[in-house]
């Protein structure tokens, strides 16, 4: 018989066992944004799941899920205040020059808080790894592009 045709079990039981959301193995660095982030994140959850019907299944394991991993995440998050300096670090805002003549402005965040489409990339992003550490003038090559690093904030 095709599995098309086999029954699924009653109540949504296969909603129960969703897949854990997988934790990055790298350093959990956030700026105070970011913590802040985590935290509303989890307080969220957790007045979610206090008013969840219990009957729908789906919902209470989704939020299970996404409780767990967010509670993780602020157990092993490590505050990085931001730090003035004349190199790109954790928390900089760094403006390149690609080779094409356009300019980029983007601030390294931690992973959890990195939105490139707003302006922020993971501080684990090929792009972040060159430019940390170095100063404006500094040229770096990510993925056979060169770019310029022009401003540090």
């Amino acid at each position: 018989m095709s599995i098309a045709f086999v029954r699924e079990r009653e109540g949504g039981e296969a909603f129960e066992d969703l897949p854990d959301r997988p934790i990055s193995p790298h350093p959990n660095f956030v700026t105070p944004e970011g913590f802040a982030q985590i935290e509303a994140e989890v307080k969220r959850l957790q007045a979610e799941a206090s008013a969840v019907d219990h009957d729908r299944k789906a919902d209470s394991a989704r939020i299970a899920r996404d409780l767990h991993y967010w509670t993780a995440r602020l157990g092993t998050a490590q505050l990085v205040e931001r730090v003035e300096g004349d190199t790109v670090h954790f928390g900089s805002t760094v403006t390149i020059l690609r080779e094409e003549a356009s300019r980029q402005t983007f601030r390294i965040v931690g992973e959890d808080e990195a939105d490139p489409a707003k302006g922020s990339i993971s501080y684990v992003a090929p792009l972040a790894r060159a430019l940390t550490g170095k100063s404006i003038g500094d040229v770096v090559e990510v993925n056979g592009h060169e770019a310029e690093i022009t401003d540090i904030r």
